[in-house]
């Protein structure tokens, strides 16, 4: 990213592919329930769906609401149901859209200081297209486990993540492991380009135009700005997205007839259920993740200059 003072010398991209997909897996632990209850409130209303025929009857009012009758009724550990393919999906999803988005950035400016908002937005586009056709399988398994309650037993679709996987491979080929890969692409695109290059641009600015520099509240203010303008900008295509990965085949003919049919039966504001879940999230997600990743990038360097600095 931008900003580093001049004593400092830049991470190179193993070390920002390594610390990406670690820190977002740090992330991704301390914010997973959101997740779960974003997805719960997003695929409420499908109707007679594939969620709605294994338990998600259960009607869920806001965040917290949601989270308690999770508990109250499938346990704690229904908050962190995925969580296996949650993490896969951000050692191998967040190291590339994020890991490698400076790498992909200097590429299309060909190595010039100056940084114009069409690279930036061209390279955000670049990796997280880069980064769903890597790990999509692993998006789907994830909303899968999410989108089942634990309370229905027996009738659970999956029990295992290697399971999940071979099932859906089985029964609905192995297309059915990257459905939902347009939406998915659409969506990555918007937002790696609002969250990154917000919190490029943001991170930018604070240091150009304010007394902060590039440490920890700089990170903090940079990461929490760029998770709400995400917020907002991606939460319709992020509805349609988990509505669709997690349908029964055949459920919708495509991504834009599961539009279609949320504004028809639903209307304009289904496309922002689960918005304040997402929001919380992501907000929270991208402070943990961009003020770790930052940190583990200094922590690596130094460790490496250290380690090659003669005694």
């Amino acid at each position: 990213m931008v900003g580093f003072r001049p004593a400092e010398v830049p991470p190179t991209a193993a070390v920002k592919f390594i610390g990406a997909g670690t820190a977002a897996c740090i992330a991704d632990l301390f914010t997973f329930p959101l997740d779960t209850a974003k997805v719960r409130l997003q695929i409420q209303g499908e109707g007679k769906g594939a969620a709605a025929s294994h338990g998600t009857a259960v009607q869920y009012r806001g965040v917290f609401g949601t989270i308690t009758t999770m508990v109250r009724t499938e346990g704690a550990r229904s908050l962190y149901s995925g969580l296996v393919a949650g993490l896969q999906r951000q050692m191998s999803f967040a190291s590339v859209r994020i890991g490698l988005y400076d790498s992909v950035k200097s590429f299309y400016t060909k190595g010039s200081d100056h940084v114009g908002i069409g690279s930036r937005l061209l390279a955000g586009c670049t990796t997280g297209a880069m980064a769903v056709a890597l790990a999509q399988p692993t998006d789907v398994v994830k909303v899968r486990f999410q989108a089942q309650t634990s309370s229905s037993g027996l009738n659970r679709r999956y029990h295992g993540t290697m399971e999940a996987y071979k099932t859906i491979a089985k029964e609905e080929g192995i297309r059915g492991l990257w459905r939902g890969t347009g939406p998915n692409i659409v969506r990555n695109a918007i937002v790696n380009c609002t969250e990154l290059v917000t919190y490029d641009l943001i991170k930018d600015l604070l240091i150009r135009n304010t007394p902060l520099t590039d440490d920890l509240p700089c990170h903090f203010t940079s990461a929490f700005g760029a998770g709400f303008c995400t917020t907002v900008i991606a939460s319709p295509v992020d509805v349609v997205k988990t509505r669709y990965m997690n349908s029964a085949p055949g459920q919708y003919s495509g991504a834009l007839n599961c539009a279609i049919a949320m504004v028809t039966k639903e209307g304009p504001l289904a496309f922002y259920k689960g918005f304040m879940p997402s929001f919380l999230r992501l907000g929270s997600w991208n402070v943990v993740m961009f003020v770790t990743y930052e940190q583990l990038k200094r922590a690596i360097m130094a460790a490496r200059q250290n380690y090659t600095t003669p005694l």
